[in-house]
């Protein structure tokens, strides 16, 4: 009967696939890093490519907030330049309103009224005054309110005082321009002003 050891040969079958497994573990080591290395590198040059895109945007972005903050300077300067003009406009519009409203004034302030103070706060006027009695502010009142230039009157307070050893009524009233017509107004229409010119200013 023959005999045939077989171990040596099973002993390097074993090794030859140990060796081929090594072989072939090593190379898929390899072959793993350099896939790795390649996602990385077009990882990191995408990211680098981004990185660019939102520098070069961050400034275009710069650039446009720049642009915008000008532009909100010239509108805001524009503006301005535009209110002015307005009111450059209606001041030369209504340049001669001032002398018709004296000349008004002087018409409708009947005999035994003085005026001491007039504000005008735009379209508005505030009369402060002496009279002899109270029935000559009404009278006042009564020919501002069927004046061409004015409209509205109202008092704003009325009391007894004495002044230099007489007494006479202290008032205050406020009174408004009807625009519409003072402009035009340089003779008074007929039988509408009151007959008081030369009252004003005349004091005792």
């Amino acid at each position: 009967m023959i005999r045939i050891n077989l171990l040596p040969h099973r002993e390097e079958a074993r090794r030859t696939r140990r060796q081929q497994f090594y072989v072939l573990g090593g190379l898929m080591l390899v072959l793993g890093g350099v896939i790795a290395l390649g996602v990385h590198t077009v990882n990191a040059t995408r990211i680098d490519s981004q990185n660019s895109s939102n520098e070069f945007l961050k400034g275009e972005i710069a650039k446009l907030d720049k642009d915008i903050a000008e532009i909100k300077r010239l509108r805001e300067q524009t503006q301005a330049l535009l209110s002015r003009k307005q009111v450059i406009e209606l001041l030369q519009s209504h340049r001669a309103e001032t002398v018709h409203v004296f000349n008004e004034l002087a018409r409708q302030v009947p005999e035994g009224v003085y005026l001491r103070q007039l504000k005008q706060t735009g379209l508005q006027i505030h009369l402060t005054g002496y009279a002899q009695s109270n029935a000559r502010v009404s009278t006042l009142m009564r020919n501002l309110d069927s004046s061409f230039v004015f409209t509205n009157p109202q008092l704003v307070k009325i009391e007894a005082k004495d002044v230099n050893k007489r007494r006479l009524s202290d008032f205050e009233l406020n009174v408004s321009i009807n625009r519409a017509t003072s402009e035009n107004a340089d003779t008074p229409a007929a039988g509408q002003s009151a007959p008081a010119a030369g009252a004003k200013g005349k004091k005792s």
